[in-house]
Protein backbone atom coordinates (compact mmCIF):
# COMPACT_ATOMS: atom_id res chain seq x y z
CA UNK A 1 0.00 0.00 0.00
CA UNK A 2 0.89 3.73 -0.80
CA UNK A 3 -0.48 6.39 1.23
CA UNK A 4 -0.70 9.90 -0.97
CA UNK A 5 -1.80 12.61 1.12
CA UNK A 6 -4.17 16.22 -0.38
CA UNK A 7 -3.27 18.85 0.80
CA UNK A 8 -6.32 20.15 2.57
CA UNK A 9 -6.75 23.73 3.61
CA UNK A 10 -8.41 25.10 1.12
CA UNK A 11 -9.33 23.90 -3.24
CA UNK A 12 -11.01 21.41 -4.65
CA UNK A 13 -9.52 18.16 -2.71
CA UNK A 14 -12.60 15.92 -2.58
CA UNK A 15 -12.10 15.46 -6.75
CA UNK A 16 -8.57 15.08 -6.20
CA UNK A 17 -8.67 12.31 -3.70
CA UNK A 18 -11.59 10.59 -5.84
CA UNK A 19 -8.88 10.81 -9.09
CA UNK A 20 -5.94 9.38 -6.88
CA UNK A 21 -8.06 6.02 -6.05
CA UNK A 22 -5.94 3.04 -6.89
CA UNK A 23 -6.52 -0.53 -4.89
CA UNK A 24 -2.81 -0.22 -3.51
CA UNK A 25 -3.43 3.78 -2.59
CA UNK A 26 -4.78 5.10 0.68
CA UNK A 27 -5.35 8.91 -0.12
CA UNK A 28 -5.66 11.13 3.47
CA UNK A 29 -6.67 14.58 3.37
CA UNK A 30 -3.77 16.68 5.08
CA UNK A 31 -5.09 19.03 7.68
CA UNK A 32 -2.15 18.89 10.66
CA UNK A 33 1.26 18.90 9.69
CA UNK A 34 2.27 15.65 11.90
CA UNK A 35 0.30 13.81 9.15
CA UNK A 36 2.96 14.70 6.53
CA UNK A 37 5.07 11.96 8.27
CA UNK A 38 2.92 9.39 7.64
CA UNK A 39 2.18 9.49 3.58
CA UNK A 40 4.64 8.71 0.38
CA UNK A 41 3.17 11.57 -2.12
CA UNK A 42 1.63 15.25 -1.93
CA UNK A 43 -0.79 16.60 -3.76
CA UNK A 44 -1.38 20.62 -3.71
CA UNK A 45 -4.80 21.35 -5.02
CA UNK A 46 -6.18 24.38 -7.03
CA UNK A 47 -7.09 27.37 -5.11
CA UNK A 48 -6.16 30.87 -4.62
CA UNK A 49 -2.16 30.46 -4.14
CA UNK A 50 -1.79 33.66 -1.91
CA UNK A 51 -4.81 32.65 0.19
CA UNK A 52 -3.04 28.87 0.57
CA UNK A 53 -0.02 30.17 1.42
CA UNK A 54 -1.63 32.44 4.25
CA UNK A 55 -2.90 28.89 5.81
CA UNK A 56 0.51 27.17 5.23
CA UNK A 57 1.85 29.79 6.91
CA UNK A 58 -1.26 30.15 10.12
CA UNK A 59 -1.34 26.43 10.61
CA UNK A 60 2.84 25.76 10.51
CA UNK A 61 3.07 23.97 7.57
CA UNK A 62 6.32 26.08 5.12
CA UNK A 63 8.63 24.43 6.95
CA UNK A 64 7.43 20.51 6.98
CA UNK A 65 6.64 20.75 3.45
CA UNK A 66 9.94 21.99 2.53
CA UNK A 67 11.21 19.38 5.12
CA UNK A 68 9.01 16.86 2.70
CA UNK A 69 10.18 18.41 -0.26
CA UNK A 70 13.62 18.02 0.57
CA UNK A 71 13.18 14.11 1.40
CA UNK A 72 12.53 13.73 -2.42
CA UNK A 73 8.82 12.61 -1.61
CA UNK A 74 6.74 12.91 -4.86
CA UNK A 75 4.31 16.00 -4.81
CA UNK A 76 1.92 17.21 -7.53
CA UNK A 77 0.68 20.96 -7.74
CA UNK A 78 -2.17 21.89 -9.95
CA UNK A 79 -3.03 25.56 -10.64
CA UNK A 80 -2.04 27.46 -7.68
CA UNK A 81 -0.66 24.44 -6.27
CA UNK A 82 2.21 25.29 -9.25
CA UNK A 83 2.58 28.54 -7.91
CA UNK A 84 3.29 27.10 -4.71
CA UNK A 85 6.37 25.01 -5.90
CA UNK A 86 7.81 27.33 -8.41
CA UNK A 87 11.67 28.85 -7.63
CA UNK A 88 10.35 32.31 -9.59
CA UNK A 89 6.65 34.22 -9.66
CA UNK A 90 6.28 37.22 -12.12
CA UNK A 91 5.96 40.32 -10.49
CA UNK A 92 6.79 38.56 -6.53
CA UNK A 93 9.73 39.35 -4.95
CA UNK A 94 9.58 35.54 -3.13
CA UNK A 95 8.47 32.55 -4.50
CA UNK A 96 6.83 30.49 -2.19
CA UNK A 97 8.48 26.98 -1.35
CA UNK A 98 10.15 26.87 -4.44
CA UNK A 99 10.57 23.28 -4.61
CA UNK A 100 11.03 23.75 -8.95
CA UNK A 101 12.92 25.46 -10.89
CA UNK A 102 10.30 27.04 -12.94
CA UNK A 103 9.35 30.78 -13.76
CA UNK A 104 5.34 31.02 -13.50
CA UNK A 105 2.85 33.84 -13.85
CA UNK A 106 -0.58 33.91 -12.26
CA UNK A 107 -3.77 34.19 -14.41
CA UNK A 108 -1.88 34.52 -17.20
CA UNK A 109 -4.17 33.45 -19.66
CA UNK A 110 -6.37 36.87 -19.43
CA UNK A 111 -9.73 37.43 -19.03
CA UNK A 112 -11.18 36.70 -22.43
CA UNK A 113 -9.75 33.67 -21.48
CA UNK A 114 -10.76 32.74 -17.79
CA UNK A 115 -11.65 29.58 -18.10
CA UNK A 116 -11.55 27.42 -21.22
CA UNK A 117 -11.07 23.33 -21.84
CA UNK A 118 -8.70 22.00 -24.50
CA UNK A 119 -7.36 18.75 -25.28
CA UNK A 120 -3.32 18.14 -24.36
CA UNK A 121 -0.89 15.70 -25.35
CA UNK A 122 0.92 14.61 -22.39
CA UNK A 123 4.38 13.38 -22.62
CA UNK A 124 4.88 10.26 -20.59
CA UNK A 125 1.01 10.11 -19.57
CA UNK A 126 -1.70 10.24 -22.76
CA UNK A 127 -2.26 12.21 -26.26
CA UNK A 128 -5.50 13.47 -25.22
CA UNK A 129 -5.37 14.57 -21.50
CA UNK A 130 -8.58 16.68 -20.89
CA UNK A 131 -7.65 19.66 -19.26
CA UNK A 132 -9.56 22.28 -17.47
CA UNK A 133 -7.82 26.08 -16.74
CA UNK A 134 -9.59 28.11 -14.83
CA UNK A 135 -7.49 31.91 -13.96
CA UNK A 136 -4.91 29.33 -14.46
CA UNK A 137 -0.96 30.22 -14.31
CA UNK A 138 1.09 29.42 -17.27
CA UNK A 139 4.48 27.89 -16.27
CA UNK A 140 6.97 30.85 -18.34
CA UNK A 141 10.39 28.40 -18.41
CA UNK A 142 11.55 25.90 -16.46
CA UNK A 143 15.25 24.94 -15.57
CA UNK A 144 17.47 22.02 -17.38
CA UNK A 145 16.63 19.51 -14.84
CA UNK A 146 12.51 20.05 -15.60
CA UNK A 147 10.72 18.44 -18.26
CA UNK A 148 8.14 20.02 -19.81
CA UNK A 149 5.21 17.40 -20.45
CA UNK A 150 3.01 19.72 -22.08
CA UNK A 151 2.29 23.18 -23.81
CA UNK A 152 -0.81 24.72 -24.91
CA UNK A 153 -0.35 27.44 -27.92
CA UNK A 154 2.93 27.52 -26.84
CA UNK A 155 3.14 28.12 -23.59
CA UNK A 156 3.81 25.72 -21.22
CA UNK A 157 1.32 24.01 -19.40
CA UNK A 158 2.68 21.05 -17.14
CA UNK A 159 6.57 19.97 -16.13
CA UNK A 160 8.21 17.45 -14.01
CA UNK A 161 11.43 18.13 -12.07
CA UNK A 162 12.28 14.29 -10.61
CA UNK A 163 9.55 13.75 -7.91
CA UNK A 164 7.84 16.80 -8.52
CA UNK A 165 4.83 17.34 -10.93
CA UNK A 166 3.45 20.83 -11.79
CA UNK A 167 0.27 21.74 -14.05
CA UNK A 168 -1.43 24.86 -14.79
CA UNK A 169 -4.79 23.32 -14.74
CA UNK A 170 -7.41 21.62 -13.03
CA UNK A 171 -7.20 17.77 -13.99
CA UNK A 172 -9.28 16.72 -11.06
CA UNK A 173 -12.52 18.30 -13.01
CA UNK A 174 -12.81 15.92 -15.31
CA UNK A 175 -13.40 12.30 -15.48
CA UNK A 176 -10.27 11.85 -17.06
CA UNK A 177 -7.76 10.62 -14.19
CA UNK A 178 -4.65 9.64 -16.05
CA UNK A 179 -2.25 12.40 -14.95
CA UNK A 180 -3.42 11.46 -11.45
CA UNK A 181 -3.00 8.24 -12.05
CA UNK A 182 0.56 9.18 -13.53
CA UNK A 183 1.45 10.91 -10.40
CA UNK A 184 0.01 7.55 -8.39
CA UNK A 185 3.08 5.37 -10.31
CA UNK A 186 5.70 8.48 -9.29
CA UNK A 187 4.90 7.57 -5.87
CA UNK A 188 4.75 3.70 -6.47
CA UNK A 189 8.26 4.06 -7.91
CA UNK A 190 9.68 6.67 -4.77
CA UNK A 191 8.28 4.06 -2.71
CA UNK A 192 10.53 1.18 -4.12
CA UNK A 193 13.53 3.29 -4.33
CA UNK A 194 13.35 3.67 -0.72
CA UNK A 195 12.88 0.22 0.19
CA UNK A 196 16.19 -0.56 -1.79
Amino acid sequence: MITIGVLALQGAVREHVKALAAPDVQVVTIKHTEQLETIDGLVFPGGESTTMRRLINQYGFFDPLIAFANQRKPIFGTCAGAILMASEIVGQTEPHLSVMDMTVERNAFGRQKESFEVMLDMKNVAPDIEAVFIRAPIIQSVGANANILAAYEGQIVAAQQGPFLACSFHPELTDDDRMHQYFVQMVRESVKQVHH
